[in-house]
């Protein structure tokens, strides 16, 4: 195989023109560039990618985390930082973990190995000492709230919002009020469920194990919540879901059984999706695609650490 001294070589130039030329360098005369390039042509020259990364020190790669791809919260997130990405001339690397803890280690590894600039992770499973572990290696930035720590953030008050939902279905006259997560463990899930048990405290509330539902991610998960509640002799008035995908599939389920919503079930979901507009599906709007740009951002800014809080709005609709 070729290298860049043979290039060097056959064009009649030194090694150092022969790097202006792939390198675009301006200050290359035009005899010079043609041989080279006649040069490079007549051996088959390659690039070696890995080398050049390595001389010069980074591969515009940043890698992103996610557990699912085809999550419309995570694709939002995603298209925030690849619009960004493309501007910067970087590329994405996508890992997809299903919440498995070895998959998220393979995306710390490629950060050690410097493989990739930078690591976005949108949802943590590993530890937090392990994720510390690795900034020594590149910057790292997640999307729940660092504060007290020197990693970069952009998050979205989960303790906050889920209280500020809660409250407004409280100010609509509901009092047995059920909540819908994706994981029952994880950070924002703590978040939200320590929010909730504050909120029974507050108004004196009795807690209801069944009211709680977890594992609920998509659309379809909305029928499996549905069918519980029709069998409970006395159900939740009012569901706070954590995702406008299951809230949808609740709703839908709701009105293939000849459920009323909010009369007999309300709904009050989470993200503001599209399809929370087109079912008219009350909600509080999280700018997944503004966080996506800003996690992007953070990644990018060498040595420099930042915690910035997103706020949310509630868009009252019909489902409540």
């Amino acid at each position: 195989m070729a290298n860049i001294k043979d290039v060097a070589h056959i064009a009649g130039v030194s090694v150092a023109t022969v790097s202006r030329v792939l390198n675009h360098h301006p200050y290359v005369s035009e005899d010079k560039k043609a041989a080279v390039l006649r040069a490079m042509e007549q051996v088959n020259y390659n690039r070696n990618i890995n080398a050049v990364h390595l001389s010069k020190g980074q591969t515009n790669l940043i890698g992103v985390v996610v557990p699912f791809s085809n999550h419309p919260y995570f694709g939002l997130l995603i298209e925030g930082i690849a619009n960004e990405a493309l501007k910067q001339n970087y590329k994405l690397v996508l890992f997809q973990t299903n919440y498995e803890t070895d998959r998220e280690l393979e995306a710390l590894a490629m950060l050690k190995d410097k493989q990739i600039d930078a690591l976005i992770i949108c949802s943590r499973i590993s530890p937090w000492h392990l994720i510390e572990e690795y900034l020594s290696y590149g910057p790292i930035v997640v999307c729940e709230n660092t504060r007290g720590t020197n990693v970069s953030s952009t998050f979205v008050d989960h303790y906050g919002s889920f209280f500020l939902a809660l409250e407004y279905l409280h100010s609509k006259g509901y009092r047995k009020i059920g909540y819908c997560l994706g994981r029952e463990m994880g950070a924002n899930s703590d978040l939200r469920r320590t929010a909730y048990q504050d909120f029974l405290q507050k108004y004196k509330l009795a807690f209801n194990p069944n009211f709680v539902f977890y594992n609920c991610f998509n659309f379809e998960d909305g029928e499996h919540v549905l069918n519980r509640i029709t069998e409970m002799k006395s159900p939740p008035a009012a569901l706070l879901i954590s995702s406008d995908q299951v809230a949808a599939g609740i709703l839908t389920c709701c009105k293939e059984q000849g459920m009323v919503v909010p009369d007999q079930l309300a709904l009050l979901g989470f993200d503001n999706q599209p399809i929370a507009k087109i079912m008219n599906i009350t909600t509080l709007e999280i700018p997944l695609v503004e966080i996506g740009r800003k996690l992007f951002a953070q990644a990018i800014e060498e040595g420099i650490s930042s915690q910035e809080e997103i706020s949310v709005k509630l868009i009252e609709r019909q489902t409540v």
